[in-house]
């Protein structure tokens, strides 16, 4: 059974390998990278809650969310989604990272539409679980909380602590053929190859 879920976008990283805050940039002239992808999960999710320590960075965008305050800034993406679960409405929230220009959303849609029988639907790619591009249940606060009590601010770890439902490669492949939805901007050589990359693309496209 599904229903209303919530999203929750992920705006807390410095970007200190990039050198610039990668929420501000503009992969199409006039869209921040911030503002695409809240445009992109806003059209799934009837609340978009932004999850930053620097809200009024972000407060000329004039963005159509809430805002939530990462409790604990710069040490990693566990305190962020404890902060964005904490101010969601519904049970359900789907999660990204802001710094992913080719979020697909005909695969968050299929995600979305999954029966909700698990804490976490992480997708798999690569080999790797794609933990900021997930749904998780707000039961995963708990668990979350502990970890955060014990120093461990990392996604991989909360997942030994609940029911996951891997999303597998196999699935991600019937939308996005080439996984293009996890491509996040954590370098200069992934940012020319944005850059690239939606040089060819309409900003509503991936």
């Amino acid at each position: 059974m599904t229903g209303p879920a919530s999203a929750v976008v992920l705006a807390g990283g410095k970007g200190r390998r990039l050198g610039m805050d990668k929420a501000l940039l503009e992969l199409w002239p006039g869209v921040p990278l911030l503002a695409r992808v809240v445009e992109t999960v806003a059209r799934l999710c009837p609340e978009v809650v932004v999850v930053t320590d620097t809200p009024l960075r972000y407060a000329s965008l004039n963005l159509p969310v809430r805002w939530a305050v990462d409790p604990l800034p710069g040490r990693g993406p566990l305190g962020g989604l404890v902060g964005g679960l904490e101010a969601v409405s519904h049970p359900y929230a789907l999660v990204v990272a802001c710094d992913l220009p080719f979020l697909n959303p005909s695969l968050l849609a299929s995600m979305l539409s999954l029966p909700r029988d698990y804490d976490a639907l992480v997708p798999r790619w690569g080999g790797r679980w794609q933990t900021l591009h997930a749904v998780y249940s707000r039961a995963c606060l708990a668990p979350a909380r502990t970890l955060l009590g014990q120093g461990d601010t990392g996604l991989l770890a909360l997942l030994q602590h609940v029911r996951v439902r891997p999303l597998p490669p196999r699935r991600v492949r019937a939308y996005d053929p080439e996984g293009l939805s996890f491509f996040d901007l954590d370098t200069p050589r992934h940012l020319r190859q944005a850059l690239a990359r939606a040089s060819s693309l309409p900003p509503g496209e991936a």
